[in-house]
This record gives structure tokens, sequence and C-alpha cells, in this order.
């Protein structure tokens, strides 16, 4: 059989099995979504949301990029995060990337790789304003992953400085802002203890990022 062929087989059979076990799965879908949560995650094939979280469909809105970005000037992103909050009125955004990212590891190998670098610059800035702390991490794949976790953090912030979310905080509107991290050799989800829940924490989460890595190069070299 056919790739796409099988495909499609496969779509069928698992629809004839949702609707064995409860005939008013898909009525009931089509009819509404009420997610609680927005998951902005990586592109890649292995991290899957609904999956990683045990969520059925309609359970979880998803967006999903290379390496887990929120650029300001991304209008899919922010419309996404738009539609989240005003329409479905989500109480938490996650931002999850994974170990082993291949949008980190091109940021940080140096080399050319076309247009993609020019996505990618957001985790080269993170990189460079972090590089004290990756520099004296000598096992290059521990440094990638400390990459990872970094980027999460800069990705959580980004979206705490929109617009968006901003106007949502001033008109009350309950919402966090979360930061995971997702291991592809366990299928766990690490929490990175980032919960920002309004303007003053993310004043504090702020400060922290700024100025943590300089407060880690010094503990480290003490």
């Amino acid at each position: 059989m056919k790739y796409i062929d099988q495909l499609l087989e496969n779509n069928r059979r698992w629809s004839e099995q949702i609707r064995s076990q409860d005939p008013n799965f898909f009525p009931d879908l089509a009819s509404q979504q009420s997610p609680r949560s927005l998951w902005i995650g990586c592109a890649d094939s292995r991290v899957s949301a609904n999956t990683i979280v045990g969520l059925a469909p309609g359970e979880i809105f998803v967006h999903r990029n290379v390496a887990n970005l929120v650029v300001h000037t991304d209008m899919n992103c922010l419309s996404v995060i738009q539609f989240a909050l005003e329409v479905l009125k989500i109480e938490h955004i996650i931002v999850c990337g994974h170990y082993g990212c291949g949008g980190v590891i091109a940021a940080l190998d140096g080399r050319r790789h076309g247009l993609i670098d020019n996505w990618l610059r957001n985790i080269q800035d993170t990189a460079n304003h972090c590089r004290e702390e990756l520099d004296a991490i000598a096992d290059k794949t521990a440094r990638i992953d400390r990459l990872c976790e970094l980027n999460v953090s800069r990705q959580v912030l980004n979206v705490c400085e929109t617009t968006l979310v901003l106007d949502a905080w001033n008109r009350g509107q309950n919402l966090t802002i979360h930061g995971w991290i997702y291991g592809l050799k366990d299928g766990l989800v690490r929490d990175q203890n980032i919960s920002i829940s309004g303007e003053e924490g993310l004043e504090q989460f702020r400060a922290d990022f700024i100025f943590n890595t300089k407060r880690h190069s010094a503990a480290d070299s003490a």
C-alpha cells in the first residue's frame, strides 16, 4: 500500500474505533472546542502536544514552529495567541521545548544553513547573552540541552511581553505562562519552575533572566 493510502486507511480505522467507543465523540467535538491551555511547541515530529500530556482532540490549543519560538513580528504565532486569549479564554500558555532540538543545534554550531538562519537568530541572541554559562559547559550535549532550557525561558519572556498577554492581564484575565522542556529519551516533561501570572511576576522573571547567567558564572568560578 502506498504511503498516503496507508495514512488514509489509518484515519478510517481510527475514526471507526473512536465512534465505536463513543458515538457522540465527533458530533460533540464538532460543536465546540473548550481547551484550557495553549501549547507553543516545536514542530519536531516526535513532540506531539496531545500525546505527551494525554489529552484528546479539542482539549489543548496548539501552535508549533521550528524551535518553539515566539517572535514579535510573527503574525501567525501572535494571531494564535490572540484567538486563544480572546475567543477561547484559555487560562494557561505553555512554552514547551525539548532536549536535542535540531533548531537549537543549528543555532549553536556556527555554520550557515540558509533561510532558516534568519529564524534562528533569536536563539543565537540567547546563546550570546548566556555565552559565559554555555562556554563553561565542556560536554557538547549538555551545552545544547542547557541552551534548549534557556531558549524556553527566553520564549516565555517573549510571550509575556506581547501586547496580547499584557492586555489580558490588565483586563483581569486569569492567565499564567509556563515553561516546560520535554525529554525525547524518556518521554517526561520537566517543569522549569516558570509560572508567571501578571506584570509583577514578569518584572521579577525578566530581572532573573538578565542577571542569572552572570551570577551562575561567578558561582562556577568561586
